[in-house]
């Protein structure tokens, strides 16, 4: 039976590809240079994470791994996964295409000396008979698109130098993308064992994974956390309050993605919040 596209598009997965945009100005101290250029190169990041979510789900029903998954967008297409390719391709264009806009209007041509080969393992994480999202590789490629890539460059098309907020915004962000991908994978165990996937959780069990992704969410926490502490200890302390509220709620749950983006949100909107507060108090 097909699959609606809105059972499949699943709105808050693509969190992991907005929070980022929002983290340039949280650590950058609510102000960047190129706000505008930051939201379109953030969209073109949606895009490009559709893409490979397409991708992902064609290659997981080709090679025999959730195909039980009810909300694929293979189903979509009508179990045809050379439409969800299609489709995906079409995503990739997009999102390229307006990355490459964003950067010709800034000329900033040289970040996509950065850019291109984060997108190109994320290609590679779904594409071939072997994706590196099916060898121990998969987690490592997650934590490095999203952090030096997604975030870091992010952080320079907003006009932002490089420096020690930038590095912790790339290791925040790796941890939180690493940590999602670790608390969706237990429920799929045995599926994936079966089609061959070496995930995290196929090879350390579901309470070493789960173990590991609340490790992983603490890091963000304490990336993003000192950063804000460290540039205004008045805007920051709420934030930060929230963040130990939130670990340890997490800690005492069975995690999943959803309960990660929803509690990552409500940390970056309520440092933001902060940041503004404190600047228009302060001015």
């Amino acid at each position: 039976m097909a699959t609606s596209w809105r059972e499949a598009l699943n709105p808050p997965v693509y969190l992991v590809s907005i929070l980022p945009g929002l983290g340039v100005p949280l650590l950058a101290g609510g102000q960047v240079a190129h706000a505008v250029s930051l939201a379109l190169a953030t969209v073109a990041v949606v895009l490009l994470q559709h893409a490979i979510n397409l991708f992902n789900d064609a290659a997981d029903w080709r090679l025999g791994a959730d195909v039980e998954k009810h909300d694929s967008w293979v189903r979509v297409h009508h179990e045809r996964p050379q439409l969800a390719v299609l489709h995906g391709v079409l995503s990739l264009l997009a999102g390229g295409l307006l990355g490459l806009a964003v950067l010709w209007q800034q000329g900033q041509w040289w970040i996509v000396a950065i850019a291109a080969p984060m997108v190109g393992l994320g290609y590679l994480y779904n594409a071939g008979s072997k994706p590196l999202s099916y060898t121990h590789l998969g987690e490592w490629v997650t934590g490095i698109c999203y952090g030096p890539g997604v975030f870091g460059c992010l952080w320079l098309v907003a006009g932002q130098p490089p420096g020690v907020a930038m590095l912790a915004g790339m290791a925040a962000f790796a941890a939180l993308a690493v940590a999602l991908l670790l608390s969706h994978q237990p429920p799929q165990i045995e599926t994936d064992r079966l089609a061959g996937k070496l995930s995290f959780a196929v090879r350390y069990g579901a309470d070493r994974t789960r173990a590991v992704a609340w490790g992983l969410f603490v890091v963000f926490l304490l990336a993003v956390g000192s950063v804000l502490l460290a540039a205004s200890p008045a805007a920051g302390l709420l934030p930060v309050a929230l963040g130990v509220l939130l670990g340890y709620r997490l800690k005492t749950t069975v995690l999943n993605p959803k309960r990660l983006l929803l509690s990552a949100s409500a940390f970056i909107l309520l440092g933001l919040l902060a940041n503004t507060v404190s600047s228009t108090l302060a001015s």
